[in-house]
């Protein structure tokens, strides 16, 4: 006998279906004594067998295809690495289980200890955009009402917050695609800017097959990655910018498209708002003064802007950013060029063509909409709004003076760790900030600073090996729930399994705790009834899911937001008009604010102590994701890439003396890292890549910049000097380091 359960992929927003069987004879699931130790790509641990076979399933994004971890993801459910009681951390740094009545007393009474000497905005929540949407809803209702506190926010500001913000500034709405993925399919041009599709989420590359086969696929990217590769047989293009000059690229082919009257008037003219102000904003951005910005041939830029032109006036041009050109200090401008350009063009919310962002994260949509950044309510709604703030009291039954104001952006709220004004008792749900913050030495001198460190995860990530307190949660195939895909789409998980005694639903955690600290409303560990009461907190806002339920997701209805009761959903936003009061797009002049030939401070006076700087971008390897808690635990993807590996330009590395396979020390006033080289020609000379999956001496992030958007709070991920050198990082460098995190 076999029980199944259709669902979706734990991992990215492309939300691939899948189907999850269950054999009657199942190997035991891990219990309490398991040794807990973070795995490396040189021990990983793993179950012999997969409690559940995996198999692709029919669906308009994936359509039976998974990536190798989708195929693989079952094999964490049993791993022998994982947490399945709570976990203490002694004097002596070990951590040990107590039950869940003293994990529980624990947090209560560091939570009013906190409260009592420091006030309750010194409690702090840090969210993950894998969350279900039950949890992220109910996650910023237990931070602002059973905790108080207004310091909330998630790893999606990481992630989407400059397209998010981008999109609000156009469109007065965000949501990532405005339409189906499968719209794609027949477009005759696509412009992809900033993602490397083909190694992240690689079954969207079919999607990508029709303007491939008629030569109008065109990757903008400062490597040649797996996806700008995949322009070549088909008469493609690939645009290769020096890191950090996207924005003056967009301004260039909104130029020619400008001079050469290749804009759509009639949209412009029906459709948008501040046409004429745009035009004098780009008025400088000539080809061959982009050319010598940005080190992209004038030639290509015109290419690009007629292409564009040619297949929007015949029904199939898209533009798709992505975070290679928003994970910047000017990334929300550069995603508005791009928005800019888009609208030029006549292109969203006309019916074959289109403007969208790629989400990252599995429920990096849903998981923005209803509560975990600091300055939001859900339903998409302002937590300054008045009118928000008075219907969310109605909903959760409470004065609305008890509901706190906007609180810190991710990276701010990180900084607070530990000051006297800041946060001293932070819980963390589904984040490895040690490896995934930018300026990751400070972040985890911040987590080591805190009175009481709370994180809720499966496994002992590099996160949670510095908490107090570690609790157990389920995994993806043991919870019900919904999530939002990059298309606006909501999706019913479902649980095909049990989770292994002592492991915890975080909905489950946060009602005891409410519960604990007398918080008012009420809280459920039942995910249905948390979504009936999404559904109502979110009527009437920008993302509306009234008119949704578990019933019709059960029979497999489409559901695209806004979806207010008695409609039939949004599958195609801004048909009829967009989402400002008058209808209208909104045009907005941007200008870059830095030339990427000026080095941060650390290396202002050009050379450094090595030479010559370079410029490191970070990014995502097929075999892994985000900050590989999970991934470098599977052997098969942990075997297929066991480390980091710097990617640098044979040129480049003939000049330092570098051979390929040598280890080589890569550092900036942040931190440094050791790894092996890897040379190749698809990267441009004065740039180097590092994958940021890898934890400690192998962390891309120990490098990052704090520097954030000033209007998103994205950090500023793609654009770090750094310099690069033969040899493994110093001993001296290494203690140094630890020095600095303790």
């Amino acid at each position: 006998m076999t029980k199944s359960a259709d669902t979706h992929c734990p991992y990215c927003a492309l939300q691939c279906a899948m189907t999850l069987k269950s054999p009657a004879a199942l190997t035991p699931a891990p219990q309490p004594g398991s040794d807990p130790v973070p795995a490396t790509a040189a021990a990983v641990r793993e179950a012999p067998v997969a409690l559940l076979d995996v198999t692709g399933r029919d669906f308009p994004t994936n359509r039976g295809g998974l990536c190798r971890k989708g195929w693989t993801s079952a094999s964490l459910l049993n791993h022998a690495g994982r947490v399945t009681e709570p976990l203490l951390k002694g004097a002596d740094g070990v951590h040990r289980p107590v039950s869940w009545d003293k994990a529980l007393e624990l947090i209560t009474a560091a939570v009013k200890d906190t409260r009592a000497r420091y006030g309750a905005d010194a409690v702090g929540v840090f969210g993950g955009g894998g969350l279900t949407n039950e949890k992220a809803y109910q996650l910023g209702k237990f931070a602002r009402l059973a905790l108080g506190t207004s310091r909330i926010d998630y790893n999606g500001r990481f992630c989407m917050s400059s397209a998010a913000a981008a999109g609000m500034r156009a469109f007065g709405l965000d949501r990532g695609l405005p339409f189906p993925l499968a719209d794609l399919d027949s477009a005759s041009t696509i412009l992809m800017l900033g993602s490397n599709v083909a190694e992240t989420m690689p079954p969207f590359v079919q999607h990508l097959q029709g303007a491939r086969d008629a030569g109008g696929l065109i990757v903008v990217d400062p490597r040649r990655s797996a996806t700008a590769a995949f322009t070549s047989d088909g008469g493609g293009l690939h645009l290769q910018p020096l890191p950090g000059t996207d924005l003056a690229l967009l301004l260039g082919l909104s130029h020619v498209v400008i001079h050469e009257g290749l804009a759509d008037a009639g949209y412009i003219e029906a459709r948008t708002a501040g046409y004429d102000a745009l035009v004098r904003s780009v008025a400088s951005y000539w080809p061959e003064r982009v050319q010598s910005l940005t080190g992209v041939p004038a030639g290509l830029l015109r290419d690009t802007a007629r292409r564009l032109a040619d297949g929007a006036r015949r029904g199939g041009s898209y533009i798709l950013t992505g975070r290679g050109v928003e994970q910047h200090v000017d990334g929300t401008d550069t995603a508005t060029a791009a928005i800019n350009l888009a609208l030029l063009l006549g292109l969203p919310g006309s019916a074959r063509s289109g403007y969208g962002t790629l989400t990252g994260q599995g429920n990096g949509q849903g998981g923005r909409e209803h509560g975990q950044k600091a300055d939001q309510l859900p339903g998409y709604r302002k937590i300054t709004d008045p009118a928000a703030r008075a219907h969310m009291a109605a909903i959760w039954g409470v004065p609305e003076s008890l509901i706190p104001g906007p609180g810190l952006p991710a990276v701010q709220l990180l900084k607070s760790l530990g000051q006297s004004d800041g946060v001293r008792c932070l819980f963390v749900h589904g984040a490895n900030v040690a490896v995934s913050a930018p300026d990751a030495n400070a972040v985890i001198a911040g987590l080591r600073s805190l009175e009481f460190l709370v994180v809720c995860d499966f496994f002992l990530s590099e996160t949670a090996a510095e908490a107090d307190l570690v609790l157990p949660v389920t995994q993806w195939a043991e919870e019900e729930g919904t999530l939002t895909n990059l298309e606006g789409r909501v999706l019913r998980r479902r649980r095909a399994i049990a989770p292994p005694p002592g492991v915890r639903s975080e909905l489950w955690i946060m009602t005891r705790l409410a519960e604990a600290l007398d918080a008012p409303s009420t809280f459920s560990e039942d995910p249905e009834t948390v979504f009936e009461e999404l559904r109502r907190a979110s009527e009437g806002g920008l993302a509306d899911y009234s008119g949704i339920d578990y019933a019709m997701l059960d029979r497999g209805e489409a559901a695209y937001w806004p979806y207010p009761a008695g409609s039939t959903g949004t599958p195609r936003l801004f048909r009829e008009s967009f989402a400002h009061a008058d209808g209208r797009a909104v045009f907005t002049p941007v200008t870059p604010r830095r030339r990427a030939s000026s080095p941060p401070a650390e290396v202002a006076d050009g050379a450094g102590p090595f030479g010559t700087p370079m410029t490191l971008i970070t990014g995502r390897l097929m075999e892994h994701y985000q900050s590989g808690a999970q991934t470098r635990r599977v052997a098969a993807l942990a075997a297929a890439q066991p480390e980091a590996r710097l990617q640098i330009h044979p040129a480049a590395a003939a000049a330092q003396g570098i051979a390929a396979g040598d280890f080589v020390s890569i550092s900036n006033g942040r931190g440094e890292v050791s790894c092996r080289a890897e040379l190749s020609t698809d990267i441009r000379p004065e740039t180097v890549f590092l994958p940021f999956h890898f934890p400690e001496l192998e962390s891309a992030n120990r490098l990052t910049e704090a520097a954030t958007d000033p209007i998103s709070g994205m950090p500023e991920f793609k654009f770090s000097q750094v310099w690069v050198r033969a040899g493994a990082a110093s001993h001296r460098a290494n203690e140094l380091q630890k020095e600095g995190a303790s």
